[in-house]
């Protein structure tokens, strides 16, 4: 029979303390994940927030939507009208 070169309980401890240090690792890791989709998150609402876009191109999409809308109106005036 051979003997184990170190003993159960020393081990057992270096188990433990790999599984708490693998623990703390992975709880650091979800808080640096979480913070770094908040942040993410906050990022595309701000850029998605129809009031500011509205405000902001409002003169280029009102002379967008003014071609638009007069020159359907020509086209189906035309079609009406010989």
């Amino acid at each position: 029979m051979t003997q184990p070169t170190l003993p159960a309980e020393i081990l057992e401890k270096r188990a433990a303390e790999q599984r708490r240090a693998l623990h703390n690792d992975v709880q650091q890791l979800r808080t640096v994940v979480r913070a770094e989709v908040r942040e993410r998150v906050d990022d595309v609402k701000e850029r998605l927030d129809v009031k500011k876009n509205v405000a902001r191109y409002f003169g280029p999409v009102a002379g967008v939507t003014a071609l638009l809308a007069l020159s359907l109106g020509y086209g189906l005036t035309g079609v009406f009208v010989d």
